[in-house]
């Protein structure tokens, strides 16, 4: 009996101490809207399962992808290299940043820049010397510097996800839903950087509209898409383009044709949905171990859209076995190409694979 009441002061210490012990966020509730069916366009399928599977064990976690001139892959992962995929199927750890390597794409010049969650944005030359083009904005430190695109002109437009939380902390500033991403502009001219949106709830993927008059920037925890324009008589402004969406977006890109692919790392989640509404229990949430907390389901998704916002296609893994945890989707001389934030492959996807694109 003295062993019971023991176990049992122990335990109702350890419990207490739980509640005692004050939470890492300040959560905000938040009514998310009622998800809608996913028929039609957005059916699911097994069209990603077709996709080849390209350094498959070679490579952990390479969230974002681009591809050179030479069909070269380069592919960021989660212990801060750069490596390098080759067509012939080698692959080769190019260079660590030191940090963790996110969103990148090749600019002009044959420089590959890189927002690195943990060092800002970065360019990296053809040799691979490393420069820090930027740290903050306004005197605030990126703390999650996540995607990126080029527009015409040159300029880098960027996001950092959140100036509260570290990338490794990316499920506790869901919890607190509130708005800590910035979308950002990076001259090369002057090397100035400019907050173009703020407030926003993990400001995510962004992609340049070929015509460069616009862009587009996901909202991962909103579940949302916005248009920002960046030239003509709405500069300055931001308008909806898609929301309500099956699944959390992360990083997006536009093909030749004007097509936005957007890749989903999951779907949405009904027991986050309904965490929203208690903010005292999302505090709680946040200070389980993060083997307690909520997990993404094992699901690959990536969606196209139009320019106006209305979905083209879908391609799914509804088990998640041969891709999941899509983090990118990267158009490259008729292919797709899939990068992931924990697998340990990149997908390629030929554009004539997928139905309903229209002649490709």
């Amino acid at each position: 009996m003295k062993w019971l009441v023991g176990s049992l002061l122990v335990f109702f210490i350890l419990l207490g101490g739980f509640f005692m012990a004050p939470s890492p966020i300040d959560a905000k509730a938040w009514q998310a809207p009622s998800p809608k069916a996913m028929t039609g366009p957005l059916a699911p399928n097994e069209h990603l399962r077709q996709a080849e599977l390209l350094a498959k064990g070679q490579v952990y976690g390479p969230e974002d992808t681009a591809v050179n001139a030479n069909g070269v892959v380069f592919a960021g992962t989660q212990d801060g290299y750069i490596v390098r995929v080759f067509p012939d199927g080698q692959v080769e750890n190019w260079l660590s940043t030191g940090g963790r390597p996110l969103g990148m794409v090749f600019d002009q010049g044959g420089n590959l820049i890189v927002a690195d969650a943990w060092k800002g944005l970065l360019s990296v030359t053809p040799d691979g010397e490393i420069n820090v083009l930027a740290t903050e904005a306004e005197g605030v430190p990126f703390r999650f510097t996540d995607d990126l695109d080029i527009a015409p002109d040159g300029r880098i437009y960027f996001t950092d996800a959140s100036s509260r939380f570290y990338q490794p902390d990316y499920l506790l500033d869901l919890l607190e839903m509130r708005p800590h991403g910035r979308l950002l502009r990076y001259s090369p001219e002057t090397g100035a950087t400019e907050v173009l949106l703020g407030g926003m709830h993990f400001a995510n993927g962004v992609a340049v509209a070929p015509g460069g008059d616009y862009l587009l920037v996901n909202e991962t925890w909103k579940y949302r898409i916005q248009r920002y324009w960046i030239k003509g008589p709405k500069i300055g402004q931001a308008e909806m383009f898609a929301e309500n969406l099956p699944g959390f977006p992360d990083n997006l890109a536009v093909d030749e044709k004007g097509r936005f692919w957007v890749a989903f790392p999951t779907l949405r989640n009904a027991r986050i949905d309904t965490l929203h509404f208690k903010p005292w229990l999302k505090e709680l949430v946040a200070k389980l171990p993060r083997s307690l907390q909520p997990a993404p389901e094992e699901y690959g998704l990536v969606v196209a859209f139009d320019g106006e916002g209305k979905v083209i296609t879908s391609l799914h893994d509804t088990q998640g076995q041969h891709l999941q945890e899509i983090t990118s989707v990267n158009p490259h001389g008729g292919y797709l190409y899939f990068g992931s934030l924990h697998n340990d492959r990149i997908g390629r996807l030929s554009l004539q694979n997928i139905p309903g694109l229209g002649g490709q």
